[in-house]
């Protein structure tokens, strides 16, 4: 974390004053937006936060909801959702308080009396070496008063707005083409309807998203059919697993997904209720007492008596998408741009089994934040905001896909061998699936296809731990100026900027070519994208990472990329330069050739091409596909 760049400023340097085009705005909402964002759950929050870096911006966010959310729905944080904290600062706080999953335990009907569950076995939550952050779980509610209080701390200062409800939009003309009405929770008095003009609209209201039913969008897919009851509970009990997470399979009776909460008390309960008719009411009218019951009968000989139950709900497993995530006419003959989009359960719904209904949707806005960024400043042209729908939806239908296997799978009942004929699923089988699934339910999964922002795969084998799509995967570095050992991805802000990583060859002599060659030519991407009064490395955010020890390196006497002066006393920058330790190689964890590598990353932490140190055109045009040439003036 940097701050003092501009001067010093005592206090919380996580508060920062208001930007001065903000305190020009006043207090007062505005009625004329760039970005109105609709909902505060997981991707409306994310969204927020991703603005928030950009004052410039002006940004609303409004919710139905007169307060913020305080119990239940998800609590699963995958790997690559704490990755993303990391990138707003706010990591470390997220696991102090969440509780962590390191492994998970099966248990299953006794061999000798199938009325008694055992323990078959357990694997590691999380496979070694997919991420350097856990599995965590923390109640949803924290994770969006995580991201709502970055956002109001922030130079934007933005705050939601609630008890406010979308009602319609229309989307014409002009430089603010869409108009939504809006108005106070529950009113039905016309007069209190009220209009904001915007250039862009985000729908991250939920799966009843009127925003999706405003422009056409429609869910597609079907309910499975098999009911669950979840409930958070505070209780006593002899089972001995309490505290770990476990996947419990009865002879008979069902199953029961158990899932420690944060705090060292509390256990989220899955309990399987079973198949249910199609159009079944009476199923969502299941007690607490009912529900209890049944986990008592599957937990037998074990018992449960629970003595407070924070938050309690009974769903239908379903998995539904959109066709697409934004307003563009399916068959765009005129070729216009989007200006209505949706996230999260607005565009994709699905269970909670395999927990990433709450990681997907941030990480939609995490995608979309960036490029509306990018496009509201003119780094980039509107163009840009095409690739949301595209990228998304296809990860979305992934997802799709693999719950709708997922949920059945753990549905499964416990095979009685004395009745194969019955169908279900062994004891070992349950466990290796848990194992082989570990990276999907990790959140590490996704792959962007290769696109304008997405290079191909000629040079994978110059960096092949930086697989090109994927997300960026950290390790451990040394910071040269001071010696400091870190994650390498955890230089990585969500500032909007793209990271290019420069990795040296043996002899470290073309790295330095070419960060003199980004520092001087005025075909450089540096010169070429950046505004004139910008710093050199508002755009692109350059790093080098060398094989020599960091006691070999004089920073300041490197080309002027790898130590730029920024801010408005220009000032040196210390952290771009790195090199490898004793206790970690990065460039051999990762796969880098003797060649070395530039590794270029998106501004939502996916790698986006590997090329050779010597490629000059060719990383230039690549810039060139999505970014608006500004022509600054050469660095000094």
């Amino acid at each position: 974390m940097q701050f003092y760049r501009d001067g010093y400023r005592p206090g919380d340097p996580d508060v920062a004053p208001a930007a001065p085009e903000v305190l020009e705005r006043g207090a007062q909402a505005p009625d004329v937006v760039d970005v109105l964002i609709v909902g505060t759950g997981p991707a409306g929050t994310v969204l927020a936060a991703q603005l928030a870096a950009f004052p410039g911006i002006t940004t609303r966010i409004v919710e139905r909801r007169d307060r913020p959310l305080e119990l239940g729905h998800a609590d699963g944080v995958a790997c690559r959702t704490v990755e993303m904290f990391q990138a707003f600062g706010l990591a470390e706080r997220l696991l102090r308080e969440a509780y962590w999953v390191n492994e998970v335990r099966f248990w299953g009907p006794r061999e000798d009396d199938r009325s008694k569950i055992v323990r078959t076995g357990w694997v590691e939550d999380t496979p070694a070496g997919l991420s350097e952050f856990p599995h965590v779980i923390v109640n949803q509610a924290r994770m969006q008063e995580y991201l709502l209080q970055y956002a109001a701390n922030s130079a934007s200062k933005i705050k939601a707005e609630y008890g406010v409800e979308f009602v319609g939009l229309t989307v014409g003309v002009g430089d603010h083409p869409v108009t939504v009405a809006l108005r106070p929770t529950g009113s039905t008095d016309p007069a209190d309807e009220f209009t904001v003009r915007a250039k862009y609209v985000v729908g991250c209201d939920g799966a009843r998203s009127r925003v999706r039913q405003a422009i056409g969008r429609e869910l597609h897919g079907d309910a499975a059919n098999h009911a669950w009851g979840v409930m958070d509970v505070l209780a006593v009990t002899d089972f001995p697993d309490w505290r770990t997470k476990n996947v419990i399979q009865s002879a008979g009776k069902g199953s029961l997904l158990m899932i420690p909460r944060e705090g060292g008390s509390m256990v989220r309960l899955y309990v399987d209720l079973g198949e249910v008719p199609a159009g079944d009411t009476e199923i969502k009218k299941t007690t607490v007492e009912q529900l209890t019951d049944v986990a008592n009968a599957i937990l037998h000989p074990y018992s449960l008596d629970v003595r407070s139950v924070a938050w309690s709900s009974v769903y239908e497993v379903g998995q539904r998408v959109t066709d697409r995530f934004d307003d563009v006419p399916d068959d765009n003959t005129t070729g216009r741009m989007p200006h209505v989009f949706i996230a999260g359960d607005s565009c994709h719904t699905h269970s909670a089994k395999a927990g990433q209904g709450m990681n997907v949707s941030m990480q939609d806005t995490f995608n979309l934040g960036w490029k509306l960024a990018a496009v509201l400043e003119g780094r980039s042209d509107a163009t840009l905001l095409l690739s949301y729908s595209e990228e998304r939806q296809s990860v979305a239908q992934d997802l799709i896909n693999f719950d709708r296997f997922w949920s059945a799978f753990i549905a499964q009942p416990t095979l009685d061998p004395e009745h194969p004929e019955r169908g279900g699923v062994t004891a070992e089988q349950m466990r290796s699936e848990f194992t082989r699934q570990g990276r999907y339910t990790a959140g590490l999964a996704t792959k962007y296809r290769p696109s304008t922002l997405t290079g191909s795969d000629e040079n994978q084998d110059l960096a092949i731990g930086f697989e090109i799509g994927t997300r960026f995967h950290a390790s451990p570095v040394i910071r040269v100026a001071d010696g400091r050992r870190m994650h390498l991805g955890h230089t990585h802000t969500a500032d909007g900027r793209w990271r290019l990583y420069t990795f040296a060859d043996t002899a470290g002599h073309e790295l330095t070519a070419l960060a003199q060659w980004l520092t001087d030519s005025p075909d450089s991407p540096i010169q070429r994208f950046r505004a004139p009064d910008a710093d050199m490395d508002s755009v692109i955010d350059v790093h080098g990472v060398f094989r020599v020890s960091q006691h070999d390196i004089d920073v300041p006497t490197l080309p002027g990329i790898l130590c730029p002066r920024s801010g408005s006393l220009g000032i040196q920058d210390w952290e771009k330069v790195w090199t490898t330790g004793p206790d970690a190689d990065i460039f051999t964890d990762r796969g880098i050739s003797d060649q070395g590598a530039i590794v270029i990353v998106r501004p939502d932490q996916y790698v986006a091409h590997v090329m050779p140190l010597t490629a000059r055109e060719e990383l230039s045009e690549f810039f060139d596909g999505f970014l608006v040439e500004q022509r600054a003036a050469p660095l000094r």
